[in-house]
């Protein structure tokens, strides 16, 4: 059986868990009435002496049962809870509770402290609960009354296209089509579902806490005082108001009436989405796929060795024809990867990643469908480079063999880009817009996913580098005649470099551009300061690589440092919310979502150590071919770690955000004017 405090823990809602009864605190503390209450050691009096079993001992036991029950009966007068009124801002005027304990209790300090603790957990929720009902009434009579407004409008169109016996009405017709959309978007699952999981979280939850905290007072105290304080609890305005009920239920009548074709079915779906259920299959997949993959792996590495691969002659055409394309792949199955242990983690912390980037709690990838898509993709990859070596070792040229890459290359994007309802397309559909969202950045306002994204392409300029090698390669036509170096003779070959290094950069200085210009928030001006100086730094260590001179490796030495810690100062203290000195948490955050501190020390060491990785780039040494690829796949899978282990802790900062503004319903903009409550 469950314990309530895990029960209470996994079903209140994150943002709100504040607002909820501390029933951890108060159950400590009936820990410490207990302790305060033990029986102390009395010396043996002739009073204490204990004869042995008697044949009175069953009517002394009925005895004290019935003195127990009178005492209990008696117990049931010794608290009074007593409200009064209390002006709260000089606005509005809230109900306070206040309990009087009678002198037996009053007299023991743990137990006043309880029940003034008690008293401060009933006043939170209330309070808290009329603050929401109200916001919450009033954004439904806004809704209602635009909602009144289109359904006139509406009447109106009918009534004109009567008379003009089907003239031209289109520019009305959708104007009230967006407009309904709108509406009917903000009565989905962001605003009404959480709106009754609040509720129902306070006909049950918190109604279950006090329940559950005044037995075990009971049992500690052998007294009786929970039934006076939960018949106060029952008539406090959280349990006896159903205002939000009663307009949540007008709001669903009304959206399935006009947007649902009366069909409740079809509406409850809209309104109230069903998360998906778990499915042992893909957990089953996962796992075929990683035996695959390793299987794979490892007949691939034998073939390499028997084949003779890597030998002085072979070396330098198969690794530059192989290694653009399947390396790419790599850091995409392992950036795959990372977030989906991004995913776990932040489930098993309870962090409310699809509140915060505005996924569809029914269509968002789970950590088990990041696993899938990642295996079943390096398996892909293996067993191409597999079927690729086995080719060339029986004979077939180059030219004929190198076409698979490219035709793995094209089945991703194919996949991709499918119209068909399979494979994630909720989830293709929505990585497609973010990357439109942000290449053609300023020109979409920033959303939170959109920037999250961006800082993740920062990390992959290695993998756009060998996107650019295969394009050349494949598009420019050097896989007929297997001379790789044609590309990167090519001056606008390597120029593209630069670009395709400044281009992570600049999109994300854009979005810090676009968010300065909408928010007016100076901070966003800083930030977009960073990304020009990672792209300053990332010139120069390209024109070292092609110029190793003193000048331009002091120029390197300059620009990385500056970049690197100004990185690494707003990873620690913008991004993750670290390095306040004022902490109770010394040089973390008041709020910590792991248990363990020493955590957050490692990962702040482990960051700068990975953040310094770019000293290798003025390391002089000439490595072979094969040593030079493995160093820059190591470097670049590293990065790419680095990005995975920075998402945890950004998103760890800006659930702790939302949790201490209460922030869990986002609200569309409404479609007509001058009625919303926002302005």
């Amino acid at each position: 059986m469950v314990k309530f405090s895990k029960e209470l823990e996994a079903q209140l809602i994150p943002e709100w868990k504040d607002a909820f009864v501390n029933y951890w605190q108060l159950k400590k503390h009936v820990k410490k009435i207990k302790l305060s209450r033990k029986p102390k050691h009395l010396p043996n009096t002739a009073t204490n002496y204990d004869f042995g079993c008697s044949i009175f001992d069953p009517v002394r036991a009925l005895a004290r049962k019935l003195a127990g029950d009178t005492a209990h009966g008696e117990a049931r007068e010794i608290i009074q809870v007593k409200s009064r009124v209390a002006t709260g801002d000089g606005e509005e005027e809230d109900e306070v509770y206040e309990t009087e304990l009678d002198q037996l209790f009053s007299e023991e300090h743990e137990v006043k402290v309880f029940f003034e603790m008690l008293d401060e957990e009933l006043n939170k929720v209330n309070h808290f609960y009329k603050s929401k009902e109200t916001e919450f009434l009033e954004r439904g009579g806004i809704l209602n009354k635009q909602l009144q407004i289109l359904l006139d409008l509406k009447r109106l169109v009918a009534d004109r296209r009567r008379k003009n016996f089907g003239g031209q009405n289109g520019g009305g017709s959708g104007l009230l089509s967006r407009s309904g959309s709108s509406l009917g978007r903000n009565s989905d699952s962001s605003g009404l579902n959480r709106v009754n999981q609040y509720s129902v979280a306070c006909s049950s939850l918190n109604m279950v806490a006090f329940t559950k905290i005044l037995k075990k007072f009971d049992k500690v105290t052998n007294q009786q005082a929970s039934a006076s304080y939960l018949k106060v609890v029952k008539r406090s305005h959280f349990i006896s108001s159903d205002k939000v009920v009663r307009n949540m239920d007008e709001v669903e009548s009304l959206f399935t009436q006009h947007f649902a074709n009366s069909d409740r079915k079809k509406a409850m779906k809209f309104l109230r989405p069903q998360q998906q259920k778990d499915s042992h299959m893909v957990t089953f997949f996962v796992g075929l796929f990683t035996g695959t993959f390793v299987t794979l792996f490892s007949v691939y590495a034998i073939l390499v060795h028997l084949s003779g691969m890597y030998s002085a002659g072979t070396e330098a055409t198969y690794i530059e024809t192989v290694y653009p394309i399947f390396s790419m792949f790599a850091l995409v199955s392992l950036h795959l990867f990372m977030y989906g242990c991004n995913l776990l983690m932040w489930k098993k912390t309870r962090i409310n990643y699809n509140f915060i980037f505005e996924f569809l709690p029914s269509t968002a990838l789970k950590y088990r469908d990041a696993f899938l898509i990642c295996t079943s993709l390096m398996t892909a990859v293996v067993g191409a480079m597999v079927v690729h070596l086995i080719l060339l070792a029986a004979g077939f040229s180059p030219q004929q063999v190198d076409i698979i890459p490219g035709i793995l290359l094209l089945s991703c994007v194919l996949l991709l880009i499918c119209p068909l309802n399979i494979f994630y397309r909720p989830t293709r559909f929505c990585f497609i817009r973010v990357i439109r969202n942000i290449v053609c950045s300023p020109f979409y306002k920033v959303l939170m996913v959109d920037f999250f994204m961006a800082d993740q392409l920062t990390s992959q300029i290695p993998l756009l580098r060998h996107m650019e090698s295969a394009a050349c390669y494949f598009l420019a036509g050097s896989f007929k005649t297997h001379r790789y170096e044609t590309c990167k003779s090519g001056k606008m070959y390597r120029e593209l470099a630069y670009v395709i290094s400044f281009a992570p950069y600049y999109w994300r200085a854009m979005q810090c551009a676009r968010r300065w210009f909408d928010e007016n928030n100076v901070e966003q001006l800083a930030n977009l300061g960073k990304y020009v100086s990672a792209m300053v730094a990332a010139g120069a260590r390209l024109t070292y690589a092609r110029q190793p001179t003193q000048a331009w490796m002091l120029v390197v030495l300059v620009t990385s440092v500056v970049a690197t810690l100004y990185q690494l100062y707003w990873d620690f203290v913008k991004d993750w919310g670290l390095l306040n000195a004022k902490s109770k948490n010394p040089w973390l955050r008041d709020d910590l979502l792991l248990k363990n501190r020493s955590i957050y020390y490692a990962s702040i060491g482990l960051n700068c150590v990975l953040r310094v990785a770019w000293v290798e780039a003025v390391m002089k040494y000439n490595p072979g071919v094969l040593e030079s690829r493995l160093i820059a796949f190591l470097l670049a899978s590293l990065e790419v770690i680095r990005r995975g282990h920075w998402n945890y802790y950004r998103l760890e900062n800006e659930h702790l955000n939302n949790v201490g503004k209460y922030r869990a319903v986002k609200t569309v903009p409404l479609p007509f004017s001058g009625m919303d409550s926002d302005g």
